[in-house]
Parts: C-alpha cells; structure tokens; sequence
C-alpha cells in the first residue's frame, strides 16, 4: 500500500504486522495467488512470446503473490510500503531460497526503473491510496509494451461488498462516505472489519477501462477471463448470454462485489 493517511496508520504497530504476517501465509491467501498467476500467465502466453516474464507485486504485503510467480518468472520483486512487512517478506524468502527482490517503496513513486516490467500486480490496493490516479501512471511507466497490468479493487456499482460492513454504503453520498471512514478508525472499527487501512476509494470496471484506455491500454473485464472451454453447460450458456450484451453485462458488474480488471499496454 502507499501513501496512506496518518490517520488510519494503527496504533499497535505488532498487531497489523501480527496480523497481516499470518494472513498472508493462510492457505486460502496461497490459493488465490496462485489462481491469480494462472489467470495472468493465460493471458500473458496468448499475447507474447517469452514464458519467463518480469514481475512486479505492488503492495505486496509479506509475500504470498510475489512467492507464488518464483517457478514461474525471470525476476520477481516485490513492493510494499510497510518496512516492517518486507522484513518479514525478505526473511521468509531467505528460508525458503526464493529469489524474489522485496524493497520497501510507494506504489506513487515505485523503486523501479522505467520499461522492465513483462506483468504488473496490484491487487486491493487503488481503493486505500488517495492519489489513485498516480499508482496508474506508475505502472504504465514500468510496464514493457506489450506488458499486462492485474488490478483488483472496489466495485461502487455492487450494493453489497466486502469492505465496509454496511449494505449500500457503495452508493453513500461521498460526504458520508467520509464520516463513515473515521468512525471506522476510531469508534467503530467493527464497519471496516478492523482494517487498519479502510477503503478510501470506490471505482468500476467502466471507470478503470476509461483511466486505462487514456495511459495507452486495451482492458479486459472479469467476465472476458472465464475460461469456458473446461465450464459446465450451464456456466457457458451464462457466461456467453452476459458477453453478448452491453447491459446485460453491465447488469453483471453490479452484482460482483468487486472490480477486476487485465490490461495490457498497447502505447
């Protein structure tokens, strides 16, 4: 994460370390990583030729996705804002004889050099960083032509989502939404689940596809990336009836609780 306001930072330093530490090597972390990678290496293969690609994990945490490319990668390096995180990271990368590079640095200003990025991760991290627009740039910067962005984040078009505890609170009036956010990091943990780090941001697909098309990317959507060749007939004739109309597809995004979005830069 990065550049998040000093007043969401915790007051127990340990225990969000504790937490996220612990979090990260959960088997259902593990899993969706390794789902995600899946996901991306499709995509990856059927547009370029190498099968070893330069990764980068943005607000990588402790480790778990950065981890999960090892085998699978040229490079691998890993990015998080949290000095803290990435010690954990870097010593459980030590015990395991991953070579993965971990650097603590913002996800507005990343540690890393202009065009030697093959895939760009960043998962559930726009919606925490108030210069959403700037993480944007950076990844174009780093990505390769050609190269492939993964982003997941807030969906506001889903009544019902994961991050506040709160049905609707995605449609809240941003004047509310504000006050919301600091009674969750004050009195009322409990409507942000205890998350050190609310949600300060809510986007749609639609809204990151125009973001994106802008820096020079064509965009896929989480229902262009079901694979339905191994599905079962019902999931296909679902999938393929959300694909074939612009409203119904859009009918769709509302009812995910969150945004997912590949691109791939194109200029």
């Amino acid at each position: 994460m990065s550049k998040e306001p000093a007043s969401l930072i915790t007051s127990n330093r340990n225990e969000f370390v504790s937490y996220y530490s612990e979090q990260s090597i959960s088997a259902e972390a593990v899993e969706r990583a390794c789902r995600v990678r899946d996901l991306i290496l499709k995509v990856w293969s059927a547009k370029l030729d190498s099968v070893n690609p330069d990764v980068l994990d943005v607000g990588c945490n402790a480790g778990t996705y950065s981890f999960a490319w090892v085998d699978r990668a040229k490079s691998v390096v890993g990015v998080d804002i949290s000095a803290d995180l990435i010690e954990v990271a870097k010593q459980r990368a030590s015990d395991r004889g991953a070579r993965v590079d971990f650097r603590v640095g913002s996800a507005t200003n990343l540690p890393v050099d202009d065009a030697v990025v093959d895939i760009c991760i960043s998962p559930e991290l726009l919606e925490h960083v108030s210069d959403w627009e700037e993480c944007l740039d950076e990844y174009r910067r780093v990505l390769r032509l050609g190269g492939i962005l993964y982003l997941t984040t807030t969906n506001k078009l889903c009544p019902k989502q994961q991050e506040f505890n709160l049905w609707f609170y995605s449609w809240y009036p941003r004047r509310i939404k504000h006050w919301v956010e600091k009674l969750a990091v004050t009195s009322k943990p409990d409507l942000a689940n205890y998350a050190t780090y609310p949600a300060v941001n809510w986007f749609s697909y639609y809204g990151l596809k125009r973001e994106l098309n802008e820096r020079g990317f064509d965009t896929l959507d989480r229902f262009d990336l079901i694979a339905i060749s191994d599905s079962s007939l019902m999931k296909k004739y679902v999938v393929k009836f959300i694909r074939s109309n612009a409203v119904i597809r859009w009918f769709a995004h509302v009812c995910t609780p969150s945004s997912i979005v590949v691109a791939e830069r194109v200029r």
